[in-house]
């Protein structure tokens, strides 16, 4: 089993859920979070003074999936969500040792 997390723009958000459901992806957990990469933020201009916005607000996806379809996933995303402009995102995969769904008590592949 893997863990995918990815960092994406929100407005794409929509599309990437959209895309990931057509693949089969059944959950995922979705969180609106701010941070920073190699863009360090950006400045703007509010009632006439500029000043500095040093986290962009993104969205983090968390999806579960079996290993075998780990891949598909990445690629799905990275497809989607890419815009070919910096703040595009990141994508981490790691690996799940252990999953269990709290009603049933099913476990690993199962409990996804």
């Amino acid at each position: 089993m893997k863990l995918i997390i990815a960092t994406i723009k929100p407005f794409k958000l929509e599309e990437v859920r959209e895309a990931l459901t057509e693949i089969g992806v059944s959950g995922m957990m979705v969180t609106e979070i701010k941070g920073f990469g190699s863009q360090s933020g950006h400045t703007e201009i509010y009632r006439g003074a500029e000043y500095a916005v040093n986290f962009v607000p993104k969205i983090k996806l968390e999806i579960a999936v079996s290993a075998a379809m780990a891949d598909q996933v990445v690629e799905t995303i990275t497809s989607t969500a890419r815009t070919g402009k910096i703040g595009d995102g990141k994508i981490f995969v790691l690996d799940i040792q252990q999953a269990m769904r709290v009603r049933t008590g099913e476990t690993n592949d199962d409990a996804l």
